[in-house]
């Protein structure tokens, strides 16, 4: 069965088994390594991308259930939402190990994508359920509202 989506604003038509994770897709059949793998079952947060704007959990999202959809991935080198997160990532020295990191950012771009201008609260809610083990959690909030001053 052949797929069309837009990757990073790449289109591809992919004939890949429907039911492959859409991580899967993007790691071993298109080299898009940025997006890690953590739990495997949607609870971490590594693997977060954008799918139309929506933060979605790469691993337990059926490839064929993303048809005709735009992906966005932490390689992205055109949206200025994720560029402004990692920018105020490195100014608020934010990486510590870095694995969750990937999908930290691209949930926090689903969260302004959707409210340009969140409360700390808003930002706490929508960013429960990403894993940091080091606990930057902190410097993660504080990058976020640094970034919704420019996106």
């Amino acid at each position: 069965m052949s797929i069309k989506v837009t990757i990073d604003e790449k289109n591809y038509d992919l004939t890949i088994n429907p039911e492959t994770p859409l991580l899967w897709v993007l790691r071993d059949h298109l080299n898009l390594t940025g997006t890690k793998f953590g739990c495997g079952v949607g609870e971490c947060g590594a693997c977060t991308v954008l799918v139309d704007g929506v933060a979605t959990r790469s691993c337990v999202t059926p490839f064929n259930t993303i048809k005709d959809a735009k992906i966005t991935t932490i390689e992205t080198t055109k949206d200025k939402t994720v560029q402004k997160l990692q920018e105020h990532w490195v100014q608020e020295d934010v990486v510590q190990c870095g694995y969750c990191q990937s999908g930290q950012i691209m949930n926090a771009a689903g969260l302004l994508k959707s409210n340009s201008k969140p409360n700390d609260d808003e930002i706490i809610e929508a960013m429960d359920g990403n894993i940091c083990r080091c606990g930057t959690y902190n410097k993660i909030k504080t990058a976020i509202k640094a970034a919704t001053a420019e996106v």
